[in-house]
């Protein structure tokens, strides 16, 4: 029984969180061969002003023009 837990910065939408819940379980049950019946996936979301990295704040980061460059497809 999977259980993922995400922790992401700031708010996401509905949709967002529900593509990540679908990704998430597809990529278990392709992979690894789990059963997406018995697989808990939670999404916790904590503020940009509780959560640090790199000797800051989110929150006090600049943001980037494209915040996805990074992301790999």
């Amino acid at each position: 029984m999977p259980f993922v837990d995400i922790k992401v910065a700031g708010p996401l939408t509905t949709e967002q969180k529900r593509g990540l819940v679908e990704d998430v379980t597809r990529s278990l049950v392709e992979r690894c061969g789990k059963n997406p019946a018995t697989t808990h996936i939670v999404i916790t979301e904590v503020a940009t002003e509780n959560w640090g990295n790199n000797a800051m704040l989110v929150m006090d980061r600049k943001p980037r023009e494209d915040a996805t460059a990074d992301v790999p497809r």
